[in-house]
């Protein structure tokens, strides 16, 4: 009775808005107190085979996140061209062969520089995992050789200047994302800076987006592609490439992010299909934990911010990460016509992970267990499992179900213990 009720609303506020613009504005939505069920479609009827949430209400899903919260994902370029920069054969002591790459795209422009290594030792195409970094390829291996970045780049706290990349940067985060573990596991690995497709800072992002809007469109509209769904695009485009490196094996390719990052790769493989499986590290509101937080996690500390990480926050703190309209949403959070458990309904029926640690509360993690939770469902009807507990796991236990969760102990962070866990989650799904 409920789910009618709202739809009701739904079909009544649709029938007054323009036919070009089909979705209310924020303020006109009606209160869902509760997280919406992704099974029910807005005409109010339930979603019944796999074939209808495919063909049905996952497309709805997706433009109402398009339209509330990220943004139009941009459009494929017309033109993407790949230049093989510098190959070695010999990296990390001869265990891979390391390749840097530039794709230069035209409409949306972006000149993004790909890091890629692939085992040597291996008898078929790898599975690989991608991810994006935030300081630049030449801060994941203290390789002398790979390319430093020439824009602006966020690496102060590495040891660089404000703005700039510097040779102290070099290989400073090699314990973040652990290659060669990755790659004595059987596994390829790529990676691409944030900053060749949208800068992470408010004054730059805001010319950069504006490449990023479709011809006639507004850069300043309420919908127009804000950066989270810039930085997704560049997943999308760095996959391109990947399914056709012979090394890699097209069919088992993971997207990968922590924090922000995590946020984009979520995103991203809900938006792309083409993605086998996703891992999301501690990525927040906005990403893999719930918009709608409990009264008593958003009370405001000592400090002035709330226990969590809410929609009233991230918009006043990172303004250029979602659209104009998610904006809206900052004291009225009720009011979104689905929470993040639909966007990962929209990976079903690929594997995902959620990983978080027991200090980042900011993070959320036991709303991101309703989240995995919230999704069950969805996953069921597709491809009848999901997540094989209806309590999270322990402390230090990987939860290996196609629905699967990770908590450990320590703090915000990307680290050996994570990328343990990650590769046996990939290891039951990706090579099986």
């Amino acid at each position: 009775m409920k789910a009618r009720v709202v739809s009701l609303i739904w079909m009544t506020l649709f029938s007054m808005s323009r036919a070009a613009d089909p979705f209310p504005e924020p303020g006109q939505l009606p209160v869902l107190k509760g997280f919406p069920d992704p099974l029910v479609l807005r005409s109010g009827e339930p979603v019944r085979t796999a074939a209808q949430w495919r063909e049905q209400r996952a497309p709805e899903l997706r433009a109402l996140f398009e339209h509330y919260e990220y943004g139009v994902f941009p459009a494929k370029p017309q033109t993407q061209a790949v230049t093989l920069l510098r190959t070695d054969p010999t990296a990390l002591g001869g265990k891979a062969t390391l390749k840097e790459l530039e794709v230069r795209c035209t409409q949306p422009d972006a000149t993004v520089h790909l890091l890629v290594l692939i085992p040597n030792r291996r008898e078929k195409p790898a599975p690989c995992f991608l991810g994006m970094n935030f300081h630049g390829n030449y801060a994941l291996l203290p390789d002398p050789a790979i390319r430093m970045p020439s824009g602006w780049v966020s690496s102060v706290r590495l040891g660089a200047p404000p703005g700039q990349a510097a040779e102290a940067v070099r290989g400073k985060e090699r314990d973040v994302w652990n290659i060669e573990q990755i790659i004595d596991r059987g596994y390829a690995f790529a990676s691409f800076f944030s900053g060749d497709v949208v800068p992470d800072k408010p004054d730059l992002a805001r010319e950069r987006l504006e490449d990023f809007v479709s011809p006639g469109g507004d850069p300043s509209g309420p919908t127009a592609p804000a950066v989270i769904g810039a930085w997704a695009w560049g997943f999308s485009r760095m996959l391109d490439h990947l399914l056709t490196e012979p090394g890699i094996d097209s069919g088992r390719i993971a997207a990968v992010g922590h924090s922000r990052n995590g946020k984009t790769a979520l995103w991203a493989a809900a938006m792309d299909s083409r993605f086998a499986l996703l891992i999301a590290s501690q990525a927040g509101c906005g990403g893999s934990a719930p918009c709608r937080v409990p009264p008593e996690l958003a009370v405001l500390g000592r400090n002035g911010r709330p226990t969590v990480e809410t929609v009233s926050v991230i918009n006043r703190v990172m303004p250029h990460w979602f659209c104009g309209n998610f904006k809206a949403f900052g004291d009225a959070v009720e009011k979104l016509p689905f929470d993040q458990h639909a966007l990962l309904a929209l990976c079903a029926p690929r594997p995902v992970l959620l990983s978080n640690a027991t200090e980042d509360l900011w993070a959320n993690p036991s709303g991101q267990w309703s989240m995995l939770r919230a999704a069950d469902p969805v996953y069921r009807l597709v491809c009848g499992e999901g997540c094989e507990t209806e309590q999270a796991p322990p402390v230090g236990k990987l939860l290996k179900s196609r629905l699967g969760f990770f908590i450990r102990p320590g703090a915000h962070s990307m680290n050996t213990e994570d990328w343990s866990a990650w590769l046996e989650f990939a290891d039951r799904w990706l090579k099986e």
